[in-house]
């Protein structure tokens, strides 16, 4: 089973991993980060088989839009999920717009995007579970 990989552009904080990082491993998921959209765009020229970008509209070193735009002319097909907050510029050409980081909103959109390696996923962890108990 291959597990669907996501990359996620956040900020980086000082003494601290990405918490959306964090959840989307926590679901089994895979995750490569990146913390400015520069990265971003080098991160995916290097690993072009990512199934979909989780992208924090307020990174600082590109305007949202343009990282969008590049990631797109990179893979045209890939999902591109943006993360702002309330009363934040829009990031043109993205797929989708969450107005705010509720963990389980963003678990609930990146399952939609792939649901029969999502069922895979949620059905190797039914049966580690039930092999442990």
């Amino acid at each position: 089973m291959i597990r669907p990989c996501f990359l996620v552009v956040d900020q980086e904080h000082s003494g601290s991993i990405s918490t959306r990082k964090l959840v989307i491993e926590t679901a089994k998921f895979n995750v490569i980060t990146a913390y400015t959209g520069a990265e971003a765009i080098q991160t995916l020229n290097k690993f072009p088989a990512i199934d979909a970008v989780v992208l924090d509209a307020s990174i600082r070193d590109l305007p949202c839009s343009d990282v969008v735009k590049q990631l797109k002319q990179i893979q045209p097909l890939m999902a591109i999920i943006v993360v702002g907050t309330l009363g934040h510029d829009f990031c043109t050409g993205a797929d989708q717009y969450l107005e705010t980081f509720d963990p389980a909103k963003l678990l609930k959109v990146l399952q939609k995007l792939d649901p029969e390696k999502t069922a895979m996923v949620l059905e190797q962890e039914k049966r580690l579970s039930d092999s442990e108990g």
